[in-house]
């Protein structure tokens, strides 16, 4: 029998860590702090429940097929609130729905890449874009960032070959949290466009930036389109998790090229959550910027608490968004440390090694926490269970 695509990846890692809850019982006094998965675990607002309940029995359309590329209202809306946003222009054929930011980034590989070709991801990097290289065929090419986790746009260039597509950086970032600097991804989008090759934004986290008003210029630029290709997800700012709705914002002549694969694999993006997506867009600014609030100061919290862990000799590599990125000072891989935590201090949270190439050892060393579903609260009570550990 021949290896399949999906053979030529590893497991998906958020299951593999579910799976060392198997068989542990956590005692009422100590109850699990599930740190592992950013994915919001609240359901969206009353009001757009309400919304949804609505578009469910009114709406007869949203029961049916429609647009490849997604439903045109929300097209529009998202090219005039990213107009008003970042600056510079977008019009709605720039603008492309797809089944969640996942399936962004699978569509628009597959829409530039062949087999043998290869993307350079900064590392640690986001399993799932590795995965979906790995069975893609195409070739993930580690950039390692500094102690800042911050990538390099000079060091990047000495990785491009005739086969490499593109480059790829989410921020704020997944996993370490950082927000790149606005001069950062100019320089990446620079060099990407001097070399002939794409640039991927994923800017999934880009609701819960830290800083006031556009986090980049990139799409002041007249000609963005001929380079860069932002991916964004609804899931977070709206916990519309399971509806599934992403954007991918692209040139025209790609965004033909990202239709074929989406009209074979979901034909339409999910109609009810396109429309939920767009009423909260209409709708909840004022919502949003109070939970943007909120996660802002959860990402305080862990600056705040984390003295205590820095006298045992923690560090801290990265915070923002959803995710703080630390160092342990243990002698023992991450992998091992994280699911002995399971047992020993009640964390479930996941190991640098699920975010670095094979041969990478830096990882051993590196813990992810996502923290955006626990409060202040559960921040202090995260950090003493952590500041016990002893191995």
């Amino acid at each position: 029998m021949t290896r399949s695509r999906t053979a030529a990846t590893f497991s998906p890692p958020v299951m593999e860590a579910r799976r060392w809850l198997d068989g542990v019982t956590h005692p009422a006094d100590r109850p699990l702090i599930n740190v592992s998965q950013a994915a919001p675990v609240a359901p969206p607002p009353h009001a757009l429940r309400a919304a949804l309940a609505d578009i469910v029995m009114q709406d007869s359309d949203a029961h049916l097929y429609g647009p490849v590329l997604g439903l045109p209202a929300l097209r529009d809306e998202i090219a005039q609130q990213w107009t008003r946003a970042y600056g510079g222009s977008i019009d709605p054929g720039q603008v492309g729905i797809t089944s969640g930011c996942n399936q962004a980034f699978a569509a628009v590989i597959a829409a530039l890449c062949d087999q043998d070709d290869e993307v350079i991801l900064p590392v640690p990097y986001y399993f799932n874009h590795r995965m979906w290289l790995d069975m893609s065929g195409v070739r993930t090419i580690p950039l390692t960032c500094g102690a800042d986790m911050v990538p390099d746009a000079a060091a990047a260039a000495s990785l491009i070959t005739d086969r490499t597509r593109a480059i790829v950086l989410v921020s704020p970032n997944n996993p370490c949290g950082v927000e790149y600097p606005a001069a950062t991804l100019r320089a990446f989008l620079d060099l990407a466009r001097a070399r002939g090759i794409a640039l991927i934004v994923d800017e999934t986290y880009r609701d819960f930036d830290s800083r006031t008003g556009a986090p980049h210029d990139l799409f002041s630029d007249p000609h963005w389109d001929d380079t860069l290709i932002q991916l964004y997800s609804f899931s977070k700012a709206y916990r519309l998790t399971g509806h599934r709705v992403g954007a991918v914002l692209t040139n025209p002549g790609l965004m033909a090229e990202i239709e074929k694969f989406l009209d074979t694999v979901a034909i339409c993006p999910n109609q009810i959550g396109q429309r939920a997506a767009l009423w909260g867009m209409q709708n909840l600014s004022q919502w949003l910027a109070g939970e943007r609030d909120e996660i802002l100061d959860r990402r305080a919290a862990i600056t705040d608490h984390f003295p205590a862990l820095a006298a045992q000799g923690w560090k801290l590599l990265g915070v923002g968004a959803y995710f703080a990125y630390l160092e342990h000072p243990f002698a023992v891989s991450s992998h091992d440390l994280a699911r002995r935590l399971v047992t020993d201090a009640g964390i479930l949270l996941l190991p640098g090694t699920m975010f670095m190439p094979e041969g990478d050892t830096a990882g051993e060393s590196q813990l992810r926490i996502a923290f955006a579903n626990i409060d202040r609260a559960g921040i202090a009570t995260l950090f003493d269970r952590l500041a016990k550990v002893a191995v």
